[in-house]
């Protein structure tokens, strides 16, 4: 069955570049061009993956990912024509997955949306193996159902966030550098200014589990290395 990709654009020529090239990987496509349109798809669509301006009329980008978080966890990538950092800190901290600056190159953007495709897919998938879950200090992860529990208590976590618990977790005891999660995650070469990418989703990550990063019980920064989990 193909991916549903729901686009979120105000320019309509750039929605339909967009769209021209992610058909060509066959995709289904809906496109809106408010979020106020796009809620009202979400009523009767169940995309896979989003694709959202943060410059809308009405109601930002911003304000449409958060209350698209409150109920839903499918990845969502977010375009901006503003190369900010403070943008991309706060699209990340909002619950996005990923963030492009516009005019981003097509193919860099199919990419993007395949590795994002790929990853909530395979949190997804139904093989039941007890290799895909781990069970430790309160916390439960099940990769199959791409679930967490804390103490008995669901997790809403978007597909990157249990992904990089899921690595951390996998390796606890080890020091997971901000290189090889980045690369291991995002599936891409790291650069530096992809540090605080990194770091906003290891905050949204305590502010979930309840930690914290002045004495963490979870997730430890070991300074100028990474990150790790105790075993």
């Amino acid at each position: 069955m193909n991916s549903t990709i729901l686009i979120v654009d105000a320019e309509r020529e750039y929605a339909e570049y967009i769209e021209l090239f992610l058909k060509n990987e066959n995709y289904s496509i809906h496109k809106c061009d408010t979020a106020e349109e796009a809620l009202r798809c979400l009523d009767s669509v169940r995309p896979d993956l989003a694709i959202m301006d943060v410059t809308l009329p009405g109601m930002d980008g911003f304000a449409l990912c958060r209350h698209i978080r409150e109920t839903s966890y499918f990845p969502i990538i977010m375009l901006s024509a503003r190369d900010e950092e403070i943008d991309r800190i706060t699209a990340l901290a909002l619950g996005a997955d990923d963030y492009l600056t516009k005019p981003c190159r097509p193919l860099e953007l199919v990419a993007r949306v395949k590795a994002q495709l790929r990853r909530y897919t395979t949190y997804n998938r139904d093989p039941q193996q007890e290799d895909d879950k781990i069970a430790f200090a309160g916390l439960l992860l099940n990769r199959n159902s791409h679930e967490c529990f804390l103490n008995g208590n669901l997790l809403p976590l978007t597909p990157t966030e249990f992904s990089i618990l899921w690595l951390l977790s996998e390796n606890r005891g080890q020091v997971v550098s901000s290189e090889k999660l980045f690369q291991e995650v995002w599936g891409e070469k790291y650069y530096s200014h992809n540090t605080n990418t990194v770091m906003v989703h290891i905050r949204n990550l305590r502010e979930k589990l309840n930690d914290s990063a002045e004495s963490p019980t979870y997730i430890k920064t070991v300074r100028g290395v990474g990150y790790k989990m105790d075993p």
